[in-house]
């Protein structure tokens, strides 16, 4: 039998319902009381971009469960005997006798509620720009639900003509489509030299080319210098490179910081992100006291370091292994996070989980990558196009990181990956899996599982491959002097090239046109194809016929994220 406790729970959004459910399930004995400084309840941030967008017009549908109850009060204390208290504001914690002190916001009134488990939840808030302008009407952040009242308010209106999103992450991606689909015109800026910053370069550009083709205007590499109004309304935002876009509709989407100030004034421990720390058991440095979901730091599983990783699921997952400890004492581990994410633009997806290129450099590791580019699924069945880049340790084999993005099942692709990194299988483990197959659902060989097969081959030395990226470099600064091949067959020729001075030979001519290739076979040749497989082909061919410096051009003219002749 349990033992009888009283259970507080300091934030009602993600970490904290699931919580104190959970802590109801385990313990029937016990008291528990939620304190919410808002007036809603289990709020699911992450819709409220399809509700701005109008995916579903139904504003209860961000706070109902799976059968369209909402979760108010009401439902916390009649289905789960929960006391949940909105509109009340914790103002402070005495650790010492284990006291909660709270405001009621509507009456002004101070209280009080005694624990003996407390779990902290507080949540994030955006980071705001310390620029001019901040205070005129018209810009807004999307972190709450009254944000997103706001927005859907604009956008139902049909005021707004023009409007920028500041910063190019998961949340201004999102907000981006959703203005854009009420027929506002559209502009992010992002300082990084890239929009999703959990991607490496060459898959964001990908993404910022699909953008760009919805009609979305992107600037890269270029930081906000103020917001510009007229009688207290935004009429402009100025760019620290001087261009100056008229809109009447601003969106920080700068990302967000630990809400820790309420721990941190009652002696809590703090980490190098300003997030909570925790222990594996969610414990803080105050005994009894836990803390979950975006207030807090965890440990990254393969860098075994540090990490702040605000995203709802982990929220979740934290909260129930939280109520656990609370409840049975310090008993289940959170095992920490790969930093799994993934994003929807319009009829596109691009998702990361692991280590992207920066951070397994950063990290010391020794690594190899290859990017792949092939459908989901067969031509015949409508396969949609996927561009991925697989990262692995190389001394082992080990897969570390993984990136998708394209039109077809990026989420499959993710998931598959982020199981395989959990589980620290290799290459040697992925080439072979046994996943399910049917030609609706997925080509003979999964995406995935060729993605390891190109990883082998280029670890064992069958292959040679060069990025786009690199190609494009050596071109632009006249670095050597490859003779670049395009493998495919006249028609896709005519239909679109890269334009970098490619010679035409399709890979069944290769074997009798070998002459009208260079003399000196120790010159760099690259070739490619719609996606490199044909590359890789040509490659074996000419390696054969005593070339000893071919390369083939990774995920082929698919995956070539620059301009192309057409």
């Amino acid at each position: 039998m349990n033992i009888q406790q009283k259970i507080v729970v300091i934030g009602g959004s993600a970490a904290g319902p699931k919580t104190a459910a959970r802590a109801r399930r385990l313990s029937e004995e016990s008291e528990v009381t939620i304190l919410e400084k808002g007036p809603d309840l289990s709020m699911a941030s992450c819709g409220y971009p399809y509700y701005v967008g109008g995916v579903f017009d139904e504003r209860k549908m961000l706070l109902c469960t799976p059968t369209g109850v909402v979760r108010d009060p009401s439902f916390f204390m009649n289905a789960k005997g929960i006391n949940a208290l909105t509109s009340c504001e914790v103002i402070s914690i005495d650790t010492e006798n284990k006291q909660v002190h709270y405001r009621n916001n509507k009456t002004d009134e101070v209280s009080s509620v005694s624990y003996d488990k407390l779990l902290i939840s507080t949540g994030s808030t955006p980071r705001i720009p310390p620029v001019q302008g901040t205070d005129l009407d018209g810009i807004t952040t999307l972190q709450s639900i009254k944000d997103a009242d706001y927005l859907k308010k604009i956008k139902d209106d049909n005021r707004v003509k023009k409007a920028v999103v500041i910063g190019g992450g998961l949340i201004g991606i999102e907000t981006a489509e959703a203005l854009e689909l009420a027929g506002i015109e559209i502009t992010i800026v992002e300082l990084m030299d890239q929009i999703l910053p959990f991607l490496d370069w060459e898959i964001a550009k990908l993404v910022e080319n699909h953008l760009k083709s919805k009609g979305v205007n992107v600037y890269t590499e270029t930081g906000l210098d103020r917001f510009i109004g007229e009688n207290g309304k935004l009429t402009a935002v100025k760019l620290k490179s001087g261009t100056e876009i008229p809109c009447e509709l601003a969106v920080i989407a700068t990302g967000v910081k630990p809400e820790s100030g309420l721990a941190k004034n009652a002696g809590i421990s703090i980490g190098e992100f300003g997030g909570i720390i925790v222990d594996e058991y969610m414990e803080t440095s105050v005994k009894d006291i836990y803390a979950a979901g975006d207030c807090v730091e965890i440990k990254h599983r393969i860098t075994e370091t540090q990490s702040y990783s605000p995203m709802g699921d982990l929220a979740n997952l934290q909260g129930r292994i939280a109520a656990t400890n609370m409840v049975k004492g310090n008993v289940e581990k959170y095992s920490g996070t790969i930093q799994t994410g993934i994003c929807k633009i319009f009829d596109f997806a691009a998702g990361s989980t692991g280590l992207n290129e920066r951070c397994a450099e950063k990290s010391g590791f020794e690594y190899e990558t290859v990017v792949n580019a092939s459908p989901d699924k067969p031509g015949f069945m409508s396969g949609k196009l996927l561009v991925s880049k697989m990262i692995v340790e190389k001394s082992t084999g080990r897969l570390i990181g993984y990136q998708c993005a394209g039109p077809g099942d990026v989420s499959k692709q993710l998931a598959q990956a982020a199981i395989a990194i959990r589980g620290n299988l290799t290459v040697c483990d992925l080439k072979d899996l046994d996943l399910p197959y049917a030609p609706p659902f997925s080509l003979a060989i999964d995406h995935f599982i060729a993605s390891s097969h190109i990883m082998e081959n280029k670890l064992k030395g069958m292959l040679r491959g060069i990025t786009a990226r690199r190609l494009r470099e050596m071109k632009c600064k006249n670095i050597g002097n490859p003779f670049i091949l395009d493998a495919r067959g006249p028609d896709e020729y005519e239909t679109m090239r890269l334009g970098i001075g490619e010679v035409l030979i399709p890979l069944g001519q290769l074997r009798k046109r070998l002459i009208e290739l260079p003399e000196d076979k120790n010159r760099e040749i690259i070739c490619f194809c719609k996606i490199s497989l044909r590359g890789y082909e040509a490659a074996l061919i000419l390696q054969s016929a005593g070339y000893t410096n071919v390369k083939v051009l990774e995920g082929g003219i698919m995956a070539w994220p620059f301009e192309r002749e057409k």
